[in-house]
């Protein structure tokens, strides 16, 4: 066996127990290694370190191009590579993953601005919001003209019905199904309700 493979044995040991319990490490295979830094679903990004065949007598290759740093900007990836590379040039012969996933954790703040990340989420979330919107908007009108429709079909209309605001018809038509009855039971009382409150027949 090399020196390099004998010194990636030592070192895959190394980080299997330093790592066993923390959530944010993942060993792809026995030269790829994954962290996960800052809250998974807000700012967070995930590093990727792979061992070429001759590390650590040699830099390892950054890969910040899973689909996990979508949102990721271009200049957060080329900071977070620039690091890198600066530290792993002082530990070349040395086993060095552990370094270089630690080294990161103190450039956090820096390295997670809301210019870095999320940039694409923020874009789903107006995007969402406003389809929701529009969506709620259609459904109102919808209901307004269906309250209409229905009002109309025997040629009389209740006065009163006519001043009921969107989210009253919007009560009402939850009460009905698709043809218009509503539910059986919907105007039963709750007998043990309505006994706390009125009190029994006196004995």
């Amino acid at each position: 066996m090399s020196e390099a493979k004998e010194m990636q044995d030592d070192e895959r040991e190394a980080l299997i127990s330093i790592y066993e319990g923390d959530s944010a490490f993942k060993q792809v295979n026995s030269e790829t290694y994954q962290y996960k830094y800052g809250e998974e679903g807000n700012k967070s990004f995930l590093l990727e370190i792979c061992w070429t065949e001759n590390y650590p007598n040699e830099l390892p290759s950054f890969n910040l191009e899973t689909f996990y740093n979508r949102n990721l900007s271009r200049s957060a990836k080329d900071s977070i590579a620039s690091i890198l590379n600066e530290e792993a040039q002082q530990w070349i012969g040395c086993g060095m993953t552990y370094t270089l996933f630690e080294c990161l954790k103190d450039k956090l703040d820096e390295l997670l601005t809301d210019e870095n990340c999320n940039a694409g989420d923020g874009q789903q979330m107006i995007i969402g919001t406003t389809n929701a919107r529009v969506e709620a908007e259609q459904s109102n009108s919808d209901s307004d003209e269906e309250g209409v429709a229905n009002e109309g079909k025997d040629g009389k209309r209740d006065a009163k019905r006519e001043h009921l605001t969107k989210a009253q018809k919007r009560k009402q038509w939850d009460r009905v199904d698709s043809k218009g009855n509503r539910q059986r039971g919907w105007n039963w009382v709750d007998i043990i309700k309505h006994l706390s409150q009125t009190g029994g027949k006196p004995e």
